[in-house]
């Protein structure tokens, strides 16, 4: 097998290029950096379809509820504009719109018959990671030697997705092994940020990041172990959850290093940015999708479902205190790396905006973040890499570049009681930060709501350069729910190179280095909030608050 991985990945790209009809596809590809406007310039989509796929998934649905849409016109909308995105930016590892369609007609059939939708998502398109898994389909990972095996099982997120109504029609990229920011596998090579092809469009989730990006998405599905829903929601000017271990269901999906238990991954939605008053629309699209896959009752097909429905009781009270202002914690440098200056004045416009409309921001000092990097890399290495390597290496391909800063070869594995140590010292980190957190509401004599912070040390980042992976990574640690919202867009005008900075330390001097202001112009720029453990319902109410705020335009 080792002799002919390039003879797979090229079959593999055969066949999902064959899956798009010949009526989908792009006579002349754009030479120009952006190809974001470039599905609504194409004349390939029509106003109808242009009209679905700019719609938010909380109208579409409603409106398949109510018949004023069909399923099957949604799904070929969807599916036609997935078709483009996967030729301009490379986003996907599976595409079968015939099974889309089908399902669509079943769906349309069942209204037809009973005059009522089957759920809350009837007839909605959702974009899947490539880590869920769809009988029938391949699951493949950016792994070339998991390409050919077919799943006979599905994700128990899929299933109860599907129980709710929706319908599956592309599964995206990743990179292989899943474990870096930066989509690129030996599959099928690099997905590019549809905003601006020199960058990055993050991962591991990049793949829907760019695929909900371009609007060939309305709701992507990704996963979370050290930033991958975040990072590419940040990328790509979108909203996306990373809800607390417990809250979702991940039974049954691929992974690297499945049964590695001290740091979780989790999975969580993604959806758009939109301007004015549309901007609250978005956060409810997450709130359709996590409201409706509780509602199905997970816990009941995922033992490690947390049996918690939605507690709108959560929202409200969020919405009580607003009026009198909101009680929120910020910082923008973490004491290990210092963001570029577009990432500094996005977590200022965020404090000043909140700050003009009363609510009251205080100075959050991040607690050991360097301690919890370094904790939370050796975490990801702690079996000395056997797993991913094995999976590389049973076809002989090589290992991405990008893999080498995360996971060196060179590691050597723990022993069950070095485990049971690092279980005690993410513990204690946990409890620690808890302490910090209640230390600063004594001071303040009132609750601390959520903290506002970077949620990478760069606006979308140029390839193969993301090295710093703190920001997102200790808040997996921590296991705090964090929402990302999209704030701004890199100005070369504003944005200055920091002349005579001093750096933090050897890694805080490459990541200053790299940054250059010409090249960075426009790129998206995005803050995260976090709250505390299974805070989902709280921690959304306030990054709607700063959205509603922020406004949050579409183009630079």
């Amino acid at each position: 097998m080792s002799s002919n991985w390039e003879q797979l990945a090229a079959d593999k790209q055969t066949r999902i290029n064959d899956s798009i009809p010949e009526e989908w596809r792009i006579q002349e590809l754009p030479t120009e950096d952006s190809v974001f406007d470039f599905p609504a310039k194409s004349g390939l989509l029509t106003d109808q379809e242009l009209s679905i796929t700019g719609s938010s998934a909380t109208d579409l649905v409603q409106q398949l509820a109510q018949g004023k849409l069909k399923a099957v016109d949604v799904t070929i909308a969807f599916c036609k504009r997935a078709a483009l995105a996967h030729q301009l930016v490379n986003c996907c590892l599976e595409f079968f719109p015939e099974m889309a369609i089908a399902q669509a007609k079943e769906l349309d059939a069942y209204y037809d018959t009973h005059k009522k939708p089957v759920g809350p998502l009837h007839g909605l398109p959702i974009s899947l990671k490539d880590q869920l898994r769809v009988k029938g389909l391949e699951t493949s990972m950016g792994y070339v030697s998991w390409l050919g095996k077919y799943d006979t099982t599905e994700s128990v997120l899929v299933t109860v997705l599907r129980k709710a109504g929706a319908i599956f029609y592309t599964k995206t990229s990743v990179p292989q092994t899943l474990m870096v920011c930066e989509t690129v596998n030996n599959i099928i090579g690099r997905t590019l940020n549809p905003r601006n092809k020199n960058w990055s469009c993050g991962g591991s989730s990049g793949g829907e990041g760019a695929m909900v990006g371009i609007r060939g998405g309305v709701i992507g599905v990704g996963t979370d172990i050290g930033g991958s829903i975040r990072v590419p929601s940040a990328f790509n000017f979108l909203y996306g959850i990373r809800p607390s271990h417990g809250r979702m269901p991940y039974a049954k999906m691929a992974n690297s290093m499945e049964g590695q238990e001290t740091v979780h991954s989790v999975v969580g939605p993604m959806a758009h940015s939109a301007a004015g008053d549309l901007s609250t629309l978005i956060v409810k699209d997450l709130r359709l999708f996590l409201t409706s896959v509780l509602g199905q009752e997970p816990w009941k097909y995922d033992s490690k479902v947390v049996p918690i429905p939605w507690r709108p009781a959560d929202e409200e009270a969020i919405k009580l205190k607003i009026p009198d202002g909101l009680t929120l914690g910020y910082y923008a440098c973490d004491g290990v790396v210092l963001p570029h200056p577009p990432i500094l004045r996005g977590v200022e416009t965020v404090v000043s905006t909140l700050k003009k409309n009363g609510h009251t921001l205080t100075p959050w000092t991040p607690h050991k973040h360097d301690f919890a990097h370094n904790l939370i890399n050796n975490i990801y290495a702690s079996d000395g890499n056997t797993d991913v390597f094995k999976d590389i290496n049973a076809s002989g391909e090589p290992s991405i570049p990008n893999i080498k800063d995360l996971l060196n070869p060179d590691i050597k594995q723990i022993d069950m009681n070095q485990l049971w140590d690092t279980h005690l010292k993410k513990w204690n980190y946990q409890s620690e930060y808890l302490e910090k957190w209640r230390e600063l509401e004594e001071q303040l004599g009132k609750e601390l709501d959520a903290i506002i912070a970077p949620i990478t040390a760069t606006a979308a980042i140029r390839h193969n350069q993301f090295r710093y992976y703190g920001y997102a990574s200790v808040i997996n640690l921590l296991d705090f729910t964090s929402v990302v919202v999209p704030v701004t867009f890199a100005d070369k005008t504003v944005d200055l190179k920091k002349a005579d900075y001093q750096p933090l330390s050897d890694l805080d001097a490459t990541v200053q280095a790299e940054y250059d202001p010409e090249a960075y112009h426009g790129a998206p720029v995005a803050v995260q909030v976090i709250g505390r453990k299974l805070s989902e319902e709280r921690t959304l109410a306030i990054a709607e608050e700063i959205g509603r705020l922020l406004g949050n335009p579409v183009t630079p």
